[in-house]
C-alpha cells in the first residue's frame, strides 16, 4: 500500500501541471483573439462597412419587447456562443 503513495502523488502533480499549462495557453489564445477582433473592427470602421447583423438578433429584440429578458439571454448565447455574463450585458445594452 505504501508503494502506491509516491505514484499517486506523482500522478496528481502531473495532472496539476498539465491543467496549469492548458490554462495559460487558453488565456494566450483568448488575448490573441481579442486583439484580432479589435483589428477587424477597426478595419471595418475605416472601410465604412457595417457588420451584418444576425437575423436572430431581431428575435432577441422581440423577446425584450415582450419582457422576456431571460429567454432573450438564452437566444443571445445560442447565436453568439458567449457566456452568461457576456450575454446578459449584451442583452441589457440592447434594452437601452
Amino acid at each position: 500500500m505504501d508503494s502506491f503513495l509516491p505514484g499517486i502523488a506523482l500522478l496528481v502533480i502531473s495532472i496539476a501541471l498539465v491543467a496549469s499549462t492548458t490554462d495559460r495557453r487558453s488565456k494566450a489564445v483568448d488575448r490573441r483573439l481579442q486583439r484580432l477582433e479589435r483589428k477587424v473592427d477597426l478595419l471595418l470602421a475605416h472601410a465604412g462597412v457595417a457588420e451584418p447583423e444576425d437575423p436572430k438578433m431581431a428575435e432577441i429584440d422581440d423577446l425584450l419587447a415582450q419582457g422576456k429578458k431571460i429567454q432573450a439571454i438564452k437566444v443571445h448565447r445560442e447565436v453568439t456562443g458567449s457566456d452568461l455574463v457576456e450575454a446578459k450585458e449584451a442583452v441589457e445594452r440592447r434594452m437601452r
